[in-house]
């Protein structure tokens, strides 16, 4: 729900006639999240047990992705309200 409502106020932005061209906007919580807290949170919401296991990281992977979202709510007005657990149910 909270990118949804993130990509209609950038198509409303567009309407803007301050509005010149396209722009990249970031739409996410700004938060962090590991692996297993999102394999936790989609527990607790299906109420299912999800298998995995623990791994050391392969070549390429990335310590931490999240993102900078201050120009969406700057331009836009649009900031995420929904916690890891509400995406997950």
């Amino acid at each position: 729900m909270d990118l949804a409502a993130g990509h209609v106020a950038a198509v409303q932005k567009l309407s803007d006639p301050q509005c010149i061209g396209w722009r990249p906007y970031n739409l996410g919580t700004g938060s962090a999240h590991t692996v297993l807290e999102v394999v936790n949170a989609f527990e607790r919401a299906s109420g299912k047990k999800i298998p995995y296991k623990i791994a050391s990281r392969r070549e390429g992977d990335i310590t931490s992705s999240y993102a900078d979202c201050s120009k969406a709510k700057t331009d836009l007005g649009w900031e995420a309200s929904r916690s890891l657990e509400d995406m997950c149910e």
